[in-house]
């Protein structure tokens, strides 16, 4: 029995590490799941444990190798974005994984700003909101003036994807979604790295900018792989909708924060986007893809909490509830002026029971929602909407972006493992001889409601 032809993809997120084998038809026919504890650096802030994921990395593949019953002919990467891993001329680290969480010298912050044009002007040529080590720009910085020793011992610093091909194919690489990614490193108006990238020696650290879709030929425990450069998550999520759908649409990931994202739309970031948590990720094919953010997902989980608590419900007891028009309709005519109200500052008591006050919860989401998608909808023809992740699985929330958008098509879209798929789609020429399979997603369409 011949072995079956696969491609490994490592998904690195902050908390889970997967992988993944997919065959030739998209489908996982392996997965494996770990968790390392963090680990702290030498401020004592958390971070992530390198040694560790640098050893599950070489030693999964390891594993992979002595699987009988797969043919590996492919290895790529996505990762969590804003993380460096810097490493010297032997390929070593020389300094933590630091947390995009760990707080930013304001006094570095105010001097950088100053030095460069102001907080606004920086922020709409990069993209980038002003978000501290979150622009991983900011952490090389940082080190710069903070820690000049760790600055100079740097070689290479590689973003956290392109740090897990390098274990493999031992070249260094940079890769536009990671670069592109809120960094504060990339001028969006003249496509190339910003002046103050140039200025500070920052590019001397940075690897050769390498297509998304490039392989490297490189072999590790006595067999020969095609290696991806690896892909930040968040963009490399996007890639079996653009892969699968050439009219426009807007995808609405859904999560903690939902993200509105459009690959069509062309414009520049405004003052006016930018101050409304507006900002640009980059596509693999190097385009800006303009981003919409709401803290949805966890307005929608602190308001489940009060609920249960209220009516004496289990925490997720919202799942038991459908889609009622008849409440929606009540709500709207007795509450007209509910979209100035957030949630949080309702009086619970005037609902009679749980489901009229769960319908009103999501009806003050959706009031955002609509603001937040608009942003990035402007004029474009944009005639579909896709939704992936909780809130796709939520008839409540579905049917009221259906009748929020009542001209466009609206979808409840799954894709198992897509940051992991999009990676495996990126190289997918270099691999895979089959054409892209009809069914990686799948999709509910949700009519504009109808109140009998």
């Amino acid at each position: 029995m011949h072995p079956t032809p696969v491609i490994a993809i490592f998904d690195v997120g902050k908390t889970n590490k997967k992988l993944f084998l997919f065959d030739e038809q998209y489908r996982i026919v392996y997965e494996k799941t770990q968790q390392f504890a963090e680990t702290v650096d030498e401020d004592g802030d958390t971070c992530e444990n390198l040694d560790a994921l640098t050893e599950w990395g070489r030693t999964s593949l390891q594993e992979l190798t002595a699987l009988k019953e797969f043919d590996i002919v492919a290895l790529n990467f996505s990762a969590y974005g804003a993380s460096f891993v810097h490493i010297n001329e032997e390929g070593k680290p020389v300094a933590p994984l630091y947390n995009y969480l760990k707080p930013f010298p304001e006094d570095l912050k105010k001097k950088f700003y100053a030095d460069y044009g102001g907080e606004i002007p920086m922020s709409m040529i990069t993209a980038s909101p002003v978000l501290g080590n979150l622009n991983s720009g900011m952490q090389l910085y940082r080190l710069k003036y903070k820690k000049p020793a760790v600055f100079n011992a740097i070689h290479y610093s590689l973003h956290l994807p392109q740090y897990l091909s390098y274990l493999i194919t031992n070249k260094a690489c940079s890769d536009i979604t990671s670069i592109g990614c809120h960094t504060g490193l990339w001028d969006f108006t003249h496509q190339a790295y910003h002046e103050w990238v140039l200025r500070e020696g920052v590019d001397e650290k940075l690897a050769p900018i390498y297509s998304s879709s490039d392989v490297v030929e490189a072999r590790a425990f006595w067999k020969d792989f095609k290696v991806g450069v690896g892909l930040h998550d968040s963009s490399s999520a996007l890639i079996p909708y653009l892969a699968c759908f050439s009219e426009p649409f807007v995808l609405i990931s859904t999560g903690t924060w939902c993200i509105t994202l459009n690959p069509f739309n062309k414009h520049p970031l405004t003052e006016s986007e930018l101050r409304q948590d507006c900002l640009c990720y980059m596509s693999f094919r190097g385009e800006p893809v303009k981003a919409s953010r709401l803290f949805a997902g966890n307005e929608h989980e602190t308001g489940t909490k009060r609920l249960a608590a209220h009516f004496n419900q289990a925490n997720d007891y919202f799942k038991t509830v459908g889609y009622d028009a008849s409440i929606i309709e009540s709500l709207s005519a007795t509450e007209p002026d509910a979209p100035k109200i957030k949630f949080e500052a309702r009086d619970l008591f005037i609902y009679k029971n749980y489901e009229t006050a769960y319908h009103r919860l999501i009806l003050d989401i959706m009031w955002q929602q609509l603001e937040s998608t608009k942003l990035v909808l402007q004029d474009e023809k944009v005639s579909r909407i896709f939704v992936d992740g909780g809130f796709s699985k939520n008839p409540i929330y579905m049917h009221l972006l259906a009748e929020a958008f009542p001209d466009m098509e609206v979808y409840a879209a799954s894709v198992a493992q897509a940051t992991a798929v999009g990676a495996a789609l990126a190289i997918h020429k270099h691999w895979n001889s089959k054409p892209l399979p009809s069914d990686i997603i799948d999709l509910k369409f949700y009519a504009k409601p109808t109140i009998v």
